[in-house]
């Protein structure tokens, strides 16, 4: 291993791949902000979301009635 390190500086090496793994994130959260889904800054409310795409109840099931 210290032959490895013999041929790339180590500092260099972890700035490298700490702004590679910065922009990878920043990537990640700017397509999650694209979608519906997944905003959570200017998006729908869960319940909102499921009433528009029509998947899962939007209102929780009743309770059952207590005799």
């Amino acid at each position: 291993m210290w032959r490895i390190w013999k041929l790339y500086d180590p500092l260099r090496a972890m700035a490298i791949q700490g702004i590679f793994l910065f922009g990878l994130a920043a990537m990640i959260h700017l397509i999650l902000l694209s979608t519906v889904r997944f905003n959570w800054l200017d998006g729908l409310s869960q319940t909102q979301y499921k009433a528009k795409t029509g998947t899962g109840s939007a209102t929780p099931p009743a309770a059952p009635a207590v005799k």
